[in-house]
C-alpha cells in the first residue's frame, strides 16, 4: 500500500539521483573522518582523534538526514557502499588539510544540487538544503582554522602537541 501512495515522488529523478550521490559523499565523509580518528589515535594525537570520532558521527547524522529525507519525498533512498578510504597519512598536518578538502568537496556538492533545484524550481529541496550551507560554513570555518594552528603554533619542539590540544576548542560563531 506505502508503494502505491509513493508513485508520485515529489522530487525529480534528477534531484533523487543527486541526492543520493550526496547520501554517498556523506558515508564516504564518515568514514574519511573514522580513519583520520584512527590515525591520530595510533600517532597520539589524543586530542585529534576524539575531534574526527566527532566529525565522523556528525557526517553520519547528515548522512541520515539526506536519506530521511529522499524517502521522506516519496523518492528510492538508496544506502551506498563506501570504499578506497584512505588509511595512512605522511603527517599530522596532512591529516587537517585532507579533512579541509574534503570539506570543500561536501559543500560544492550541494551548491550543485542547489543549483539543480533552482532551475527545477524545487524549492522544498533547496529549502531543506539550506541547513546544509549553513553547516558547511562552519565546518569549513573550522577546518581552516584547525591548519591555522599549525602557522601560529608551528610544528617545531611541542608545537603538534599544543595543535592538538587545541582543536576540540575551535569553535564557530555564526553571530560574528
Amino acid at each position: 500500500m506505502k508503494d502505491l501512495i509513493r508513485v508520485r515522488s515529489l522530487i525529480s529523478a534528477d534531484v533523487e539521483m543527486l541526492l543520493n550521490q550526496q547520501v554517498k559523499k556523506e558515508a564516504y565523509s564518515s568514514a574519511v573522518y573514522l580513519s583520520m580518528a584512527s590515525w591520530c589515535n595510533r600517532n597520539g594525537f589524543d586530542y585529534s582523534s576524539d575531534y574526527f570520532f566527532k566529525q565522523a558521527e556528525e557526517e553520519r547524522q547528515h548522512q541520515l538526514k539526506f536519506y530521511k529525507y529522499i524517502l521522506d519525498m516519496g523518492g528510492n533512498a538508496i544506502s551506498p557502499e563506501i570504499t578506497g578510504i584512505k588509511q595512512e597519512y605522511n603527517s599530522f598536518r596532512e591529516v587537517f588539510e585532507e579533512a579541509l578538502d574534503q570539506e570543500i568537496s561536501v559543500t560544492q556538492s550541494i551548491k550543485n544540487i542547489y543549483a539543480r533545484c533552482l532551475k527545477e524550481q524545487d524549492f522544498v529541496t533547496n529549502e531543506f538544503l539550506n541547513w546544509f550551507l549553513k553547516e558547511q560554513r562552519e565546518e569549513e570555518y573550522k577546518a581552516r582554522r584547525a591548519i591555522e594552528l599549525f602557522e601560529v603554533i608551528g610544528e617545531e619542539g611541542t608545537g603538534r602537541w599544543q595543535i592538538d590540544k587545541h582543536v576540540g576548542d575551535i569553535k564557530y560563531n555564526s553571530e560574528a
